[in-house]
This record gives C-alpha cells, sequence and structure tokens, in this order.
C-alpha cells in the first residue's frame, strides 16, 4: 500500500502540432515514453494519425488526434474548443506542454518566390504559430513549458529557401518575448532548431536525394544528416524538469551544421 502521505503523480499532457509524421511524431513517441499524455494534430492523413495513437497509446500513455491546418486561423477557435474536450476526455482542465512543430518547406529561388507562396509560409510557420499560442495560452497550466521549432537555416543559408529560413528567424524572436511576458506565470518559451533531416519533410530530399544528403553530410561535423531519433527525445527532455532554468534560449540540434 503506498503512504497515504505520499504525493499524486500528476498526469501531464503536451500539445504537439504535426504529431502524425516526421519530427512531431517521434517527439510525441517520446514523451509518452516519459509518462506523458499527447493531444497530437495532424493536416490531412487519417490514417497515418491513428497509426501514432497506436505506437503512443503502446508505450502506455494515452493519446488523441485533433485535424486541424495550423495554416488556417479563423478556425483556431473552434479548435481550442476540441482541445477542451479533448483534455476533458484525459481527466484534464489544462495542458502543460505545447511544441508548435507542424510546417511544411517550400524551395524557390527569391527571384522567383511568389506572393501566395510567401503567403502561405507566414500563415502555417509565423502567424499560425502566434495566433494558436495565444488561443491556447488560457488553458496552459502554469510552470508549463513552450517549444517552437525554428532550423539551423535561421543561423546559416542554403540559396533557394529564403522565406521559410526567414519565418524561423521571426519564430525565434517570438519565443523570447513568450519567455519574457509569460515569465509571471512560470511558463517556459525555448526555441529548438534542427538541423537537415531524413524526414518526408520538403518531399523527403534530405532522406531520399543521395546528392543531397551527401551535401548535408560534407557540412555537418559529425559526418552525416540528422534522423527524427537525434530530435524527438531532446525535445522531450527539454520539455522535461531537468531543464526547468532554460528559457528564451535558441538550441539548435545540427551535430555540428555549417561550423
Amino acid at each position: 500500500m503506498p503512504n497515504e502521505n505520499q504525493a499524486k503523480t500528476v498526469s501531464r499532457v503536451a500539445i504537439v502540432t504535426g504529431g502524425s509524421r516526421g519530427l512531431g511524431r517521434n517527439t510525441a513517441v517520446n514523451l509518452a515514453k516519459r509518462g506523458v499524455d499527447v493531444i497530437f494534430t495532424y493536416r490531412t492523413n487519417r490514417a497515418e494519425a491513428d497509426a501514432a495513437v497506436a505506437e503512443i497509446e503502446a508505450l502506455g500513455a494515452k493519446a488523441i488526434a485533433l485535424q486541424l491546418d495550423t495554416g488556417r486561423i479563423a478556425d483556431f477557435n473552434g479548435f481550442v474548443g476540441q482541445v477542451r474536450d479533448a483534455l476533458q476526455a484525459l481527466g484534464q482542465t489544462q495542458f502543460h506542454y505545447l511544441v508548435n512543430n507542424a510546417g511544411a518547406g517550400h524551395h524557390a529561388p527569391i527571384a522567383e518566390m511568389t506572393e501566395d507562396a510567401f503567403d502561405e509560409l507566414v500563415n502555417v510557420h509565423f502567424k499560425g504559430v502566434y495566433f494558436l499560442a495565444q488561443k491556447l495560452l488560457p488553458l496552459m497550466a502554469d510552470g508549463g513549458r513552450i517549444i517552437n521549432i525554428s532550423s539551423g537555416l535561421a543561423r546559416f543559408t542554403v540559396p533557394g529557401i529564403s522565406a521559410y529560413a526567414s519565418m524561423k528567424g521571426a519564430i525565434e524572436v517570438f519565443t523570447r518575448y513568450l519567455a519574457k511576458e509569460l515569465g509571471p506565470r512560470g511558463i517556459t518559451a525555448n526555441t529548438v532548431a534542427p538541423g537537415a533531416i531524413q524526414t518526408d519533410f520538403s518531399g523527403g530530399l534530405v532522406r531520399d536525394n543521395p546528392q543531397y544528403n551527401k551535401m548535408v553530410a560534407d557540412s555537418t561535423a559529425l559526418g552525416r544528416a540528422g534522423i527524427a531519433d537525434d530530435i524527438g527525445p531532446m525535445i522531450a527532455s527539454l520539455l522535461s524538469d531537468d531543464n526547468r532554468w532554460v528559457n528564451g534560449q535558441r538550441i539548435e540540434v545540427s551535430g555540428g551544421a555549417n561550423l
């Protein structure tokens, strides 16, 4: 019998956008390994989302998948209502961690960038992150943690990715403001900036194009492109109490790219 004076372990809940595949799914799985329940979003592929739920639940955590296009800001009020319902289903009224991960790449030189493509990147990678955080803050527990996903491309340059990289630069500034303004609530905010990772991002460019993969490996101190397992465990660790004093920081996880 446990000691009746022993403090009960409080289950924690994370919201991970874009959690059905790639880095988001790896993050959700690694949070589940630490006993964290996960609400994650997916854009269109319900079968992929269901598979992610099954993988998380096989680890003993609870998981709920919610459909959301993070570039459609007008849908956010309805999404917050769905989050409330999901939290109730998990026996909670608040969540503890927010990982703004959802995104898509776009390759075009500055001279060929279209306004429509630029606006889509703004909506998904900056405006959507900004206002989704705003809408969810009332449901976040004091002492919670926010991680926004940036990119190594906000530090170094690769021709043809100027718009995407610029959005990530904006996210890094926004994250510092979150840290400052939410400090009185004990909420931390940090940016994780992965290097090039072998997932289906940008059509699987790093994973499936041998020449591009070699270019990445040759410019990385550890001599290879990254994999999802290089990132998800790091994010899960950063969200833990072990890193409670890390706040307002940009942490690059790139194996030493372009040093």
